[in-house]
């Protein structure tokens, strides 16, 4: 993408997605500005970097820009949208302006309805480790990276490939990953059908010379691969010893884990060990996202022992596992898990991880579409937690349906330790009065429930207090 656009303005700018190309294009010397509803934190580090972000929405906030990016949650109806087109000044999705941001450099996309972010992150991590400084735009902030975004100087631009909106569609990936593909996103994709299909097109969209490699063991992944018209070379991994591990081009074979709940395996190509990682992230999940950057990595003719070298020493993505704090025997945890699947797998890791501990869960459930779509789901994601508290919806981009009661849908969780809190104030007072050592409280939240654990920090005794 050449400078000609002086001037970008994002509207929306501190959600993740537009945050990272924001930081992108400051990066490459533009001059970026920005507006949101709400002074966050990612909005003030925005500023920091010398991006101005205005909080509100007004028509005088696009003076002087020649293009506008919008949020996918911003309606036509948005005063700065109108204010844009009045002008005509073009207004552009992610969705329509990923091909210019990525255009003349080899793309590595990741793709999949979980763990994209993670396994984004492990490739740019490893990249960047081998000496290619690639341009990176991730849906979190990567621990070791220190940012969700990047403008280097290298040949690669590694981006997570989000499926919302179809955001991938704007993509023309050299090479990619799908992590695995579960209806997710019902006010987009309102069957599984539909969401299917967009994967499918995104896999007709990889470079013919390309990549692309799928966790084989997930039926949406196996139908991608079966229905896809793409030319690209089809790589399949998988854990070993499930399924048939003989069809995988790409194996995982586990040999221990840690009392971290971090995994030690092989890494099996074709048979033919390659490759030996320990983990420092815990949970199996990590293993099939680790899997699959190897396997990219062996594609692509680059030195395995320095891939597993990096992989090793990789710390994970914030708000994914992230351990926020100790106090005495009680730990603190941030996760975005938020789809059925993602909770049972975190959850999962949590009690691998602290198999002698109380897991308090606190859930916020995000949209009300998800929440009433994959209700059924939700209802048998908890068993492994010890107690669970569960908030009201983050509305995100939606208004609540007529008559819609969280607490009544709580009813119908079989589960005999849960708790109702309607928000975080609640939540957090029946924490403080029911809390007690040798627990853990595991914050499940795409929203702002991550503010709990905080609000714990700052009230709970803090001569025993351990930050990390």
């Amino acid at each position: 993408m050449e400078n000609k656009q002086k001037q970008v303005h994002f509207i929306g700018i501190a959600g993740s997605g537009l945050s990272a190309i924001a930081r992108i294009l400051h990066e490459r010397g533009y001059f970026v500005t920005g507006s949101d509803q709400v002074n966050s934190s990612i909005a003030q580090e925005l500023g920091e970097l010398g991006i101005p972000v205005v909080i509100g929405h007004r028509a005088e906030n696009i003076q002087g820009a020649n293009l506008i990016i919008r949020s996918s949650a911003i309606p036509d109806t948005n005063v700065e949208v109108q204010a844009a087109l009045k002008e005509g000044i073009p207004v552009l999705k992610r969705k329509d302006f990923l091909r210019q941001i990525t255009a003349d450099q080899p793309t590595i996309a990741v793709a999949g309805t979980h763990g994209k972010t993670t396994t984004t992150a492990m490739v740019a991590w490893v990249f960047s480790q081998l000496g290619f400084d690639p341009s990176f735009i991730i849906g979190g902030i990567a621990l070791d990276l220190k940012s969700n975004a990047h403008a280097g100087k290298g040949q690669y631009f590694v981006i997570e490939a989000d499926e919302y909106d179809g955001m991938f569609l704007g993509l023309n990936p050299y090479a990619a990953i799908i992590t695995n593909v579960e209806h997710d996103h019902p006010d987009c994709y309102p069957t599984e059908e539909s969401f299917e299909e967009a994967f499918i097109r995104f896999s007709s969209q990889v470079d013919p010379q390309g990549v692309i490699l799928g966790c084989f063991e997930d039926r949406g992944v196996r139908e991608v691969f079966q229905s896809s018209a793409s030319k690209a070379t089809l790589i399949k991994y998988g854990l070993w010893g499930k399924g048939q591990y003989e069809s995988f081009d790409y194996a995982a074979k586990i040999r221990s884990i840690d009392k971290t709940g971090a995994f030690d395996f092989e890494v099996i190509y074709r048979q033919n060990a390659i490759a030996q990682i320990q983990l420092k992230i815990p949970g199996e999940h990590n293993v099939y996202n680790a899997l699959a950057v190897t396997g990219l990595c062996h594609w692509m003719g680059l030195p395995i022992d320095k891939v597993s070298q990096a992989l090793g020493e990789f710390h994970g993505v914030g708000r994914r596992f992230e351990k926020r704090g100790r106090v005495g025997s009680l730990v603190l945890i941030d996760d975005y898990a938020h789809h059925p699947s993602e909770i049972r797998a975190t959850i999962s890791a949590a009690k691998v991880s602290f198999p002698n501990q109380f897991i308090w869960v606190v859930w916020q459930p995000h949209t009300y579409s998800r929440t009433i779509s994959f209700w059924k789901k939700y209802q048998e994601a908890f068993q492994e937690a010890d107690g669970l508290i569960v908030l009201d919806v983050y509305a995100a981009r939606e208004n609540p349906p007529q008559n819609f009661s969280m607490e009544k849908l709580i009813a119908e969780i079989q589960h005999p330790n849960k708790t109702f809190c309607p928000n975080l104030k609640e939540a957090h007072h029946f924490l403080m009065n029911n809390l007690k050592e040798n627990a853990v409280v595991l914050v499940l939240s795409a929203g702002d429930a991550n503010q709990l654990n905080d609000m714990l920090m700052e009230t709970l005794p803090t001569q025993n207090l351990t930050l990390g």
